[in-house]
């Protein structure tokens, strides 16, 4: 983190070990995901897809019928998959892997597979990202060079001009980390070639101000003071009733100044909850034969209880949120721990039940499918 995070490229062979160690030992390692699976993911409509020809180049969005998607013998091809991390356990794992960057950063984990010569073109992202080759072999081409001007002829986003500076043969296992703005170019040298990519959050600071601001807003209906009406016994006559009165301003400012809007603490509940909003695809589905809430605290004594793949979760200071809430606020104590738990490690095992509550927060998101229950 401290040599290369957002800052230089960083290529690290055998990133996943497993691979060399399959090759001296036969049957070879393979991705955790085939192709027929990636394929009939791209036509799940909870699955957002693109499928990108070259030559000439071209861009569609799924799902994609079975008779839409090209061989996989066939050449100059790519299938994206974004999010995959919410459909396969295999890429749920993998995005755990990268916690030690925070968990507000972390975006998701988009598939890519490909036909020989398949690739998105030149570009360059303005997150961080690792690619992690998983299958074939793809050649990465990348330069740091400023010119970042793209073609405007063409319905992807491909770089106008583009110098190679360094270049690498990506075999199974191994992995590329590019900061932002880095331009790169991946080429499929296998048919089936794939590559799953990390990537990160990197809002601007106007959307998080915006979305803070807008939240704090709502929160001012809590304040009872502010139900009181504008007054002004001591406004003068005046020669310019067009302008706003200076009663008006000095009252609001005292008003202000009492909400102590420049202090970044009054933001910050806001801004997170923001940040745990679920993505535009996610889709929770409550339990089929949802437990009592007496059978549910039960079950947590012998049951592992985890976050739904696609639910987000961060905590500020002993307050935690899940999916745009704050689910610890008025909870029991044991129910704010469950909670803290949940976000530190992604998961709660207890040895005893908790209160068997119908009003508890870790019930009710059982109940919304955002937290789910599975063996221990």
């Amino acid at each position: 983190m401290s040599r290369y995070w957002h800052k230089k490229p960083l290529l690290i062979r055998g990133a996943i070990p497993a691979f060399s160690i399959h090759q001296k030992n036969p049957p070879e390692l393979d991705s955790p995901i085939s192709a027929p699976e990636l394929f009939a993911l791209a036509g799940n409509e909870l699955v957002e897809s693109r499928l990108i020809q070259s030559k000439p180049w071209s861009l569609r969005s799924g799902p994609f019928k079975k008779k839409a998607l090209p061989r996989i013998d066939q050449a100059d091809w790519t299938l994206l998959l974004q999010g995959m991390e919410a459909h396969h356990p295999a890429a749920a794992a993998i995005l755990s892997w990268f916690r030690f960057i925070p968990d507000a950063r972390l975006d998701d984990l988009m598939i890519s597979i490909a036909g020989v010569g398949g690739g998105v073109g030149p570009h360059f992202d303005s997150y961080d990202v690792f690619l992690i080759q998983m299958s074939g072999r793809r050649r990465w081409r990348i330069s740091t060079q400023k010119d970042l001007s793209l073609d405007p002829r063409l319905p992807l986003k491909i770089l106008q001009n583009f110098t190679v500076e360094q270049e690498w043969v990506l075999e199974p296992g191994d992995m590329l980390y590019l900061p932002p703005h880095i331009a790169h170019h991946g080429i499929a040298l296998d048919a089936g070639c794939q590559t799953w990519s990390v990537g990160f959050r990197s809002p601007s600071f106007k959307e998080l101000l915006q979305e803070g601001l807008w939240r704090l807003a709502e929160s001012l209906e809590a304040i009872p003071g502010l139900e009181e009406k504008f007054a002004d016994p001591k406004q003068n006559a005046i020669h310019t009733p067009e302008e706003l009165p200076k009663e008006l301003i000095q009252q609001l400012e005292k008003k202000l100044a009492g909400l102590k809007l420049d202090q970044i603490d009054g933001f910050l509940p806001g801004i997170t909850a923001y940040l745990t909003e679920p993505k535009q695809h996610a889709y929770f589905h409550g339990p089929k034969n949802p437990l009592s809430p007496k059978q549910f605290a039960e079950k947590l004594s012998s049951q592992m209880l985890k976050p739904h793949p696609q639910s987000r979760l961060l905590s500020l200071n002993h307050e935690v949120y899940c999916n745009g809430e704050m689910v610890t606020k008025g909870q029991a104590k044991e129910i704010q721990e469950a909670w803290r738990s949940i976000a530190a490690n992604k998961r709660l095992v207890l040895k005893k039940s908790l209160q068997a509550r119908v009003d508890s927060s870790l019930y009710e998101a059982y109940l919304s499918g955002w937290l789910i229950l599975q063996s221990a």
